[in-house]
């Protein structure tokens, strides 16, 4: 990945809280956009949560769709205008809970859509309630005492689901958040896995411009809500939210991947 400007970013600074993985994400969707040369035909379409305010900094076209229904209008920009290569970010509690009808079946159907869910295990712009994919035992505002797997059920796995339908092109999991490492001069951050994030965004914009459907999931972090420091949060991520959700390739039905991206 190279380190030239991307125009695709405003020059302003990100509105997301310091250290959040949502910044990494934007900034990583901007360079993909720009080094595959289809930023004057990139469409997002928003959804409710912390993942709208990349519309201050991401330079492309942008349109705001009801909470969870950001699949539908996607669906609606493709069917009138296949030209454009239109993406959504939406959190886990928008595309899981209210939205999960709209994704379940444009990834049904197949429609040639990128959806990118990040996933924090949490409602974070909302408040910090319990999300679908809150852990068992994780504290949140609507579940203090930790999810209950007997009340509230068993925590919902998005790449799973989806790869057991017939439409999806492309499903994967990736982790956002850099791994932290303690060495005897202190904490250092690796970023490895920030690149094959990445080429996992490459990947699922050349599978919509081939015609499929493409989903990625990023396992990042919400310190805010988790209500501890950077360091730890990103320490559950790689100890808790990787091992619970399985990061890898769940469909390549164009073998994107086999080529590097």
């Amino acid at each position: 990945m190279s380190m030239e400007k991307i125009h695709v970013l405003k020059d302003r600074p990100f509105t997301y809280c310091p250290g959040c993985d949502h910044g990494i994400l934007a900034k990583l969707i901007a360079k993909a956009i720009q080094e595959l040369g289809i930023w004057d035909r990139a469409v997002m379409v928003g959804s409710v949560g912390c993942s709208t305010l990349v519309y201050y900094t991401l330079d492309v076209d942008y349109l705001q769709a009801p909470h969870g229904r950001a699949p539908a209008v996607m669906t609606a920009i493709k069917r009138l205008r296949p030209d454009l290569v239109t993406f959504s970010i939406q959190g886990d509690g928008d595309a899981l809970a209210i939205g999960l009808s709209e994704l379940v079946y444009a990834a049904q159907r197949g429609e040639p859509i990128t959806v990118f869910l990040y996933n924090n295990m949490i409602y974070g712009m909302t408040g910090g309630q319990m999300a679908p994919t809150t852990l068992p035992g994780m504290p949140t505002t609507t579940s203090p005492y930790g999810r209950d797997v007997k009340t509230a059920g068993p925590p919902m796995d998005a790449c799973k689901l989806l790869s057991s339908l017939p439409g999806p092109s492309y499903i994967r999991r990736v982790v956002i958040a850099p791994r932290p490492i303690e060495t005897p001069k202190g904490i250092m951050y690796s970023v490895k896995n920030v690149l094959e994030a990445y080429e996992a965004i490459k990947q699922a914009f050349k599978v919509q411009i081939m015609g499929g459907f493409s989903f990625v999931e990023f396992l990042g972090s919400c310190y805010i809500n988790w209500k501890m420091n950077l360091y730890e949060a990103k320490k559950v991520v790689w100890e808790k939210s990787a091992v619970r959700y399985k990061p890898g390739i769940y469909v390549d039905e164009f073998k994107v991947s086999d080529n590097g991206g």
